[in-house]
């Protein structure tokens, strides 16, 4: 049976339109906000999951579609639709995304969270140094930014990585987490050992990591529900 509070919408983003799936919890609210970004596949049936497990903790989820309708299935697809992304545009879909979600009136405070796996894990870090709309981050193993644009984020950041990450090693966080530091930002790292790269991704069973999922699912929404509360946010 088909989710009664969830819904493909279309949302503005400067002159054109969005589209994206929409969650909503149960209940009058008003709730706190999230956009979840997609990994390089596209908004699958798996983002779609993710859209609606937001939901049921409490949290209004958007998942913006930045492949406007594509999707993939095999890796060399997904690595084109990855390369050929305008990823200045993917940033200013997910901010649009950010304060559409703002604007309800069943949102509340009026900044929201963001959270993205892989290619979405680096393009919410983006989003988080680049749009004042985001009151925290969560990055599920997506590259960390470069110096300059990491000092430049403005909300507390969470950070989830694999120790077996080929493509993102460890030494790459620690890096992170030292500019972290440097410039005062409220963040948490967690490497979680013996993962690899999209361990909280169920549909991957070679790199799926339930342990690792598990755990790090939660410490995403508890981050949320601590700095995603209207006291706290000004």
């Amino acid at each position: 049976m088909a989710n009664p509070n969830a819904r493909m919408i279309d949302y503005p983003s400067n002159a054109h339109q969005t589209p994206g799936y929409l969650v909503l919890p149960e209940g009058e609210g008003p709730f706190p906000a999230v956009v979840a970004i997609q990994e390089w596949w596209g908004l699958n049936d798996h983002m779609k999951q993710i859209g609606q497990r937001l939901a049921a903790a409490g949290f209004v989820a958007l998942v913006p579609d930045l492949y406007h309708g594509e999707m993939a299935e095999e890796p060399n697809e997904a690595r084109k639709l990855a390369m050929a992304l305008d990823r200045q545009r993917a940033i200013e879909e997910i901010s649009a995304a950010g304060h559409f979600l703002a604007a309800r009136d069943d949102v509340a405070p009026k900044k929201v969270g963001i959270i993205g796996w892989c290619m979405g894990g680096g393009l919410s870090l983006s989003t988080a140094a680049h749009n004042g709309i985001i009151g925290a981050a969560v990055c599920f193993y997506g590259r960390p930014l470069e110096a300059g644009d990491t000092a430049k984020i403005n909300a507390p950041v969470l950070g989830l990585f694999g120790e077996l990450d080929g493509g993102i090693p460890v030494s790459l966080v620690q890096d992170f987490e030292k500019e972290l530091e440097k410039n005062a930002i409220p963040h948490h790292i967690h490497v979680y050992a013996g993962a690899q790269h999209a361990f909280f991704n169920d549909t991957r069973p070679q790199a799926y990591n339930p342990d690792a999922a598990q755990d790090a699912w939660q410490r995403a929404l508890d981050w949320f529900s601590t700095h995603l509360q209207p006291s706290l946010i000004l």
